[in-house]
């Protein structure tokens, strides 16, 4: 019987395309290139998620690499958030769930500063039943832990648990603890997964 419904954030239900962002603020397709990897396909920036780096030091770090473009990576670091587009069709479905009465809990990865202000933004986050965001416990998906620090803090049985995440890897480690996984680009599953759920009650 499912009970609970989490939700991954980030290109679940608000959506971040890192090209297209920097494409809007850059011209140089060398600059994009450069930026992307050095800022979102490091392991500093998930360490800055874990809150086991500042944001002031990832800007240092990536600074000390990339000398020629500090002004720009402390730009982006400052503000790839704003960009982050609502998902509407997810959104929808949670709106949906909600009312359907289950409970909604949030699982994501997020520094501080950037989910502090999505909350402010996006008043529909506000609405949950509970989240656990990769910065409060310095955990990250797909981290095992992080799973089970969620399960803990809301008295959660994994049985009782979907989880709906873009990325494979973060859903099979939920489904290693007995928590069923969806990406939520299958809508269609999700919804008939649910419905069959119901139906078997």
């Amino acid at each position: 019987m499912i009970k609970n419904i989490i939700f991954d954030i980030g290109n679940t239900l608000l959506a971040f395309d890192e090209l297209a962002y920097l494409g809007k603020k850059f011209k140089d397709p060398e600059i994009i290139k450069t930026l992307q990897a050095t800022i979102f396909w490091s392991e500093e920036w998930r360490l800055l998620d874990k809150n086991v780096l500042s944001e002031e030091a990832v800007i240092t770090i990536f600074g000390e690499r990339q000398p020629n473009l500090k002004k720009e990576i402390r730009e982006v670091v400052g503000d790839w958030f704003n960009s982050l587009a609502p998902m509407e069709a997810s959104i929808q479905l949670l709106k949906t769930l909600r009312e359907k009465a289950y409970r909604i809990y949030f699982l994501s990865n997020f520094y501080e500063k950037a989910f502090k202000y999505m909350l402010v933004k996006y008043p529909f986050l506000e609405g949950a039943d509970g989240y656990l965001i990769s910065y409060q416990v310095k955990l990250i998906k797909p981290e095992k832990e992080i799973y089970e620090a969620l399960l803990a803090k809301f008295n959660l049985k994994a049985e009782e648990c979907l989880f709906l995440d873009d990325l494979e890897e973060n859903l099979e480690a939920g489904r290693k603890l007995g928590i069923k996984g969806i990406n939520i680009k299958n809508l269609t599953e999700i919804r008939e997964f649910l419905t069959k759920a119901s139906a078997q009650e």
